[in-house]
């Protein structure tokens, strides 16, 4: 049994008492699994304050739009985005398909998007099921993120009858953590309504892109017809995603999230933590620090001679395994004795890592690069590792 393991065997018993946490697996616990999780940010758990916003939440039904806390939710994102209306999902995916569905009538058309992008990679082939769509995707030259003679260059804007026109652009920001600049999306902006295709943004992150001082939410959003935006990953929310458009394109989202079994009843336990997570970790700027503790990760990692094989623009820090011959594998099973979940080079930093991780980091990283331990005892943590081997794990 793994170190993992049997701390979760010796705690599975606990209880959680008067809204207390008594186990690493409970929600808000001393012990709380996030802390020591650097997979990602989706492993973020719901704090208290978004716990009691659930007890006192509204529980009406949403599929007849009847329930006020959910439709508060979606009018403060209309707002704070700058858009007509929006519809609350039950995840970034479903936010990414209902909307791309939504904007594709009538084939043949196909949707230009990064190669490394989200709903052609993580998305079960959604675009092709549910829009009966033809992916073109794209090489950004760069490694972070597409250009406009990129676009220019692929886009299928002829009417030949041998070709598949390109009806969207999906753009996404951050894109493994590399933010897309508003200038860049500008110019694809305005090239793609010159020749009447369609802007989508997978923006589950665009929130980091904001907080980072890339440009507002709202000047963001004014490039695109769509939008879907995560409360789940670094917000911290226990679910849920969003989309945001005109009022006839959310109508019609409406129609197909309900088609596709999204349709929702209490959604108010949904939105209640949702809106919190927005208030509480975008607005109150729990973001920036997020984005401070990856910055002091690159340090530590470079400073020991470690190389990156990207720039840290917001929360992810990209270490190159590769150049220093480390095995994926064998850096996750070491990390685990330090009591962390990692997922190969790839960190991903959120607002419930705290310093602790960050030491038990500097140690792990020290012992990889050197070959020495660092001093101090290795910790266990507080969670079963059910997924340390990278074969077949998606990353998101």
């Amino acid at each position: 049994m793994s170190e993992f393991a049997a701390y979760t065997a010796n705690s599975s018993k606990s209880t959680i008492t008067n809204g207390s946490a008594s186990n690493g697996n409970a929600w808000g616990g001393e012990q709380n699994p996030a802390a020591f999780d650097f997979r990602s940010d989706v492993h973020t758990t719901p704090t208290a304050t978004m716990l009691k916003a659930i007890q006192e939440c509204t529980l009406l039904d949403d599929v007849t739009m009847e329930d006020p806390t959910t439709l508060s939710l979606e009018r403060f994102i209309a707002e704070l985005s700058g858009k007509e209306d929006a519809l609350l999902v039950l995840s970034g995916t479903m936010g990414n398909q209902v909307a791309l569905r939504a904007h594709l009538t009538t084939p043949p058309h196909a949707v230009l998007c990064d190669r490394r992008g989200h709903i052609i990679n993580y998305e079960a082939g959604g675009v092709a099921t549910l829009s009966q769509a033809m992916m073109q995707p794209i090489d950004a030259m760069n490694n972070a993120y597409m250009t406009l003679e990129e676009v220019q260059k692929y886009a299928v804007v002829s009417d030949d009858v041998h070709a598949c026109p390109t009806r969207v652009i999906s753009l996404e920001n951050t894109l493994n953590g590399a933010i897309m600049p508003l200038s860049e999306v500008r110019r694809i902006s305005a090239w793609a309504r010159e020749h009447g295709i369609i802007m989508h943004l997978d923006g589950a992150r665009l929130w980091e892109a904001v907080a980072a001082g890339a440009g507002t939410l709202k000047e963001y959003c004014a490039e695109f017809d769509s939008i879907s935006l995560c409360f789940s990953k670094g917000l911290g929310a226990p679910i849920g995603s969003i989309i945001v458009g005109t009022k006839a394109f959310i109508k019609r989202s409406r129609w197909i999230r309900k088609s596709i079994g999204g349709g929702l009843r209490q959604a108010g336990v949904i939105a209640a933590p949702a809106r919190v997570a927005v208030e509480e970790t975008f607005l109150g700027g729990k973001l920036a620090q997020s984005h401070e503790n990856a910055k002091r990760i690159e340090k530590i990692w470079a400073d020991l001679g470690g190389k990156l094989q990207y720039p840290v623009d917001t929360n992810m820090v990209w270490l190159d395994l590769e150049a220093h011959g480390i095995d994926a594998n064998n850096f996750i099973e070491l990390a685990e004795k330090y009591g962390l979940r990692i997922r190969a080079g790839r960190f991903v930093v959120h607002y419930q890592i705290g310093e602790e991780a960050i030491a038990r980091l500097r140690k792990l990283f020290t012992e990889v690069l050197t070959g020495k331990e660092s001093s101090g005892k290795k910790a266990e943590a507080p969670h079963d590792p059910e997924d340390l081997k990278l074969k077949g794990k998606g990353v998101e």
